[in-house]
């Protein structure tokens, strides 16, 4: 059996980078589609699911099976160590320090980030609109109209916001929202996102490896949820000269694209990681495979790179 044509040479066929135009149509502007498209809105581990999965009907069984098993629901727990007041010259405002970490076992990967009271009101204002019922329970700390800067409401507040993030995050429709994770995530994926359309990689790089794994713990369940944020981290990596580590990102990713060969980052993710492989001296044979065989089930009339998938992330 004759091998492969390696990229470059006369016989390379090229990795294939096609995404249709619906495809492409549909990628939002705002971030990765992570909602489920039924009334209730929260990420769905089985959203990404190809409806052209060449699996069978036991196959598919078994692989829910193991990814039930697999990405089990991971618990989190929420500190809001310490707060300060900042000043600027036309504002005032106290900016409080959230910790989030895994519970029941060690987490070396320890969420720190920073919100003001007023990103909480706004969480609050957006919950109500879709979480009414779920949330009339929950209760917000209410802004005062003076005191706001003293150290004994500052320490009141900051126990109250704790508890009422570990509220929120009991309840199993709003820990899964878009909502929510968007709070604890997207200010810090903006900057990043766009640090990377700015060719900044190594302060996108930082701001990534800080802000994914808490990204994968909130979308445990829903594991293509993380592959845009992944797939940037490729690029970093690649556009900073650092293969290996960018072919590793790009198997985690990968990984949890498993039977979603319909996902609109897949083809153009095989098509890097071919790359990638062959500049490692890796054999990549099955990811061309695999990206010839996405093509076959989906022809389409032009490619889209990774990159300028990726990019188009995160841009509000």
């Amino acid at each position: 059996m004759a091998s492969p044509e390696h990229p470059g040479s006369p016989g390379w066929k090229g990795p294939v980078t096609q995404c249709t135009a619906r495809t492409q149509q549909e990628a939002p502007a705002t971030g990765p589609d992570l909602l489920h498209p039924g009334p209730e809105r929260h990420l769905d581990m089985h959203s990404g699911l190809s409806s052209n999965s060449s699996m069978t009907t036991r196959e598919l069984q078994q692989y829910w099976q193991n990814e039930k098993c697999r990405w089990k629901h991971v618990k989190l727990l929420f500190e809001i160590a310490s707060a300060r007041i900042e000043e600027r010259k036309v504002s005032k405002f106290v900016v409080y320090q959230i910790i989030v970490i895994q519970t029941g076992s060690f987490d070396n990967n320890k969420a720190v980030l920073e919100r003001r009271y007023s990103d909480f009101a706004k969480l609050q204002k957006a919950l109500l609109k879709t979480f009414r019922e779920e949330i009339e329970d929950v209760e917000f700390p209410r802004k005062h109209l003076t005191g706001n800067f003293a150290e004994e409401m500052i320490c009141e507040r900051r126990r109250a916001l704790q508890e009422y993030l570990g509220l929120l995050y009991a309840i199993r429709c709003v820990r899964r929202s878009r909502e929510f994770l968007d709070f604890l995530t997207r200010p810090e994926l903006r900057e990043a996102f766009g640090c990377l359309r700015a060719g900044q990689y190594p302060r996108a790089l930082e701001l990534l490896l800080r802000v994914l794994p808490l990204q994968e713990k909130l979308t445990a369940h829903c594991p293509a949820a993380a592959v845009p944020a992944l797939c940037a981290v490729l690029l970093c990596h690649r556009d900073l000269d650092r293969p290996a580590e960018a072919f590793a990102a790009g198997e985690r990713a990968l990984q949890r694209l498993q039977a979603r060969e319909g996902h609109r980052y897949y083809a153009p993710l095989l098509d890097a990681m071919v790359r990638l492989a062959y500049t490692l001296g890796k054999n990549f044979v099955s990811l061309q495979e695999r990206l010839e065989e996405s093509q076959l089930r989906r022809p389409t009339p032009r490619g889209i790179t990774l990159k300028e998938l990726t990019v188009r992330e995160y841009l509000h």
